[in-house]
């Protein structure tokens, strides 16, 4: 379910405060297009920086690993990394389903099999990361798990708070949102 109580903007704006923060730079220097790595310098420090600015500022549980090991994991070695680290065909037909390349700007549309793994990370903006907080956001369950009443609203624009008994949102974790579409891509399309 699309949650309407935080929008994509108040989620882009939160990444760039945090990105700006996590790597001392300005925060209007960050456009929602801006690669992490090209652009802004981020290390692989720096994601794990961001990622808990974020969760900390939405109260969620991003993803801790990226969808390449979930493919790994769910369907056998090898079916998303060659034996060399590339880029598996397969893989790359789940992940610009996953990522809606073509249409998000973000440089993924140019993802190609047998690319290596560890270009990835130099694709991944602003704006794709706030996909991935979206998705978690939107499993906001329609009634409130303690009371029982749909009576969300917002705190700072950012916490998501039942408004009849005052307990906060419990969204799925990012991980788990990953495997759940993995399954369901699979099921639908027959990739792997």
């Amino acid at each position: 379910m699309r949650q309407a109580l935080i929008s994509d903007d108040r989620v882009i704006d939160e990444l760039k405060k945090a990105a700006a923060e996590t790597l001392t730079i300005d925060v209007a220097t960050i456009k929602a297009d801006s690669s992490l790595v090209k652009d802004l310098g981020a290390e692989s420090l720096d994601f794990l920086d961001i990622n808990y600015r974020v969760e900390q500022a939405f109260s969620i549980k991003m993803a801790r690993h990226f969808i390449i090991e979930h493919i790994e994991e769910m369907f056998g070695e090898g079916t998303a990394l060659d034996a060399d680290g590339r880029l598996t065909e397969k893989a790359v037909k789940l992940m610009k389903i996953r990522l809606d390349a073509a249409e998000d700007g973000s440089g993924f549309d140019s993802l190609e099999p047998g690319m290596d793994m560890d270009a990835l990370p130099a694709m991944i903006t602003i704006r794709s990361m706030a996909k991935g907080i979206m998705d978690i956001l939107d499993t906001l369950p329609k009634d409130c798990p303690s009371c029982g009443k749909s009576a969300w609203k917002t705190e700072n624009e950012t916490h998501i708070v039942c408004g009849a008994c005052g307990a906060e949102a419990v969204y799925k974790n990012g991980d788990d949102l990953i495997k759940e579409w993995l399954q369901k891509t699979q099921d639908e399309h027959k990739i792997i």
